[in-house]
């Protein structure tokens, strides 16, 4: 184990990597840390999936972090998180611990296992005003012409592209400090589930999200004040729902609209590890629907 830096899962959202994680962070006596963009958020727990019980294995509480670290309607972004990152990664080492990174926002994993180099972008209210009426399809183009494309996996909301240009804009004008972390060695494992199994559980998990209360739990936070723009702005389950709230959809349009974006969210997931691939990131590919033992033991191999 002593030859990687971290361990780190990946996979397709319903691909079972959380499970896995936290059975593989029980064998090895570690912790886990999140990368995903939208766990990091207070109160946003059924629509995010961060299904917190997964992370008690045989009556163990699994140690997690970057997970509930801001309040909901709060913007957080890739600079912090990889600051945040490096905080938790290197306290865990201290104490003799490989970490496991377990997520599904490929951005967010690549840069930490890469160490890019990232600019803390402003708010820039001119540009957000030019840009505040065009649509979702006109943000893409735009946004498709900067040389250095911003990575689009989660961006499926207008506002989302508004801030991805506004980083490239950044970017173009202010040639500035950097922050710099090196590149880890990281075993990587990457959890490959069918297609038809994926939408098959995808479907599944919705349905059961919205039966356990997973419009309640978006109501509640548009009760505290947050406004509904700022929800809409983490995309899918709460732009959906948020949508559906404001009587803009109705409830089968709601629940068929969010489906097929979810479906469309996890094809785009598996394009950006594939890409990864292409980047020079190998990645060990389990089948999900191998048994949980038969998992450890060929990550257990592996190390």
């Amino acid at each position: 184990m002593n030859t990687y830096d971290l361990i780190t899962i990946i996979g397709p959202t319903a691909s079972g990597k959380t499970t896995l994680a936290c059975h593989l962070a029980y064998a090895l006596d570690t912790e886990i840390i999140s990368g995903d963009s939208r766990q990091v958020y207070r109160s946003m727990d059924i629509g995010t999936g961060k299904d917190l019980a997964d992370y008690t294995v045989n009556g163990k509480q699994i140690p997690y972090h970057l997970i509930d670290i801001c309040e909901a309607g709060e913007k957080y972004n890739i600079f912090e998180y990889q600051h945040d990152f490096h905080r938790i990664y290197t306290d865990l080492k201290s104490k003799g611990k490989t970490p496991i990174l377990c997520g599904g926002s490929g951005l967010y994993i690549e840069s930490v296992l890469k160490g890019y180099s990232l600019v803390n972008v402003p708010e820039n209210k001119e540009l957000r005003k030019k840009y505040e009426e065009y649509s979702l399809q006109e943000l893409t183009a735009i946004l498709s012409e900067y040389k250095n494309l911003h990575n689009t996996t989660d961006v499926d909301t207008a506002q989302r592209a508004i801030r991805a240009i506004e980083i490239e804009e950044y970017k173009k004008q202010h040639p500035l400090e950097q922050n710099e972390f090196p590149p880890l060695n990281s075993l990587i494992i990457g959890v490959n589930i069918d297609r038809e199994l994926r939408r098959e559980k995808i479907s599944k998990r919705l349905a059961s999200r919205l039966n356990e209360g997973m419009i309640e739990e978006v109501q509640n936070i548009l009760n505290k004040g947050v406004a509904p723009e700022d929800l809409i702005y983490y995309g899918l389950e709460y732009k959906y729902v948020t949508l559906y709230l404001l009587k803009q959809l109705s409830y089968q349009e709601m629940f068929s609209q969010l489906e097929i974006a979810i479906h469309q969210f996890a094809k785009r997931q598996m394009t950006w590890f594939r890409g990864m691939e292409k980047r020079g990131i190998y990645i060990h590919w389990l089948d999900a629907t191998l048994t949980m033992e038969t998992k450890i033991k060929k990550i257990s191999e592996l190390l």
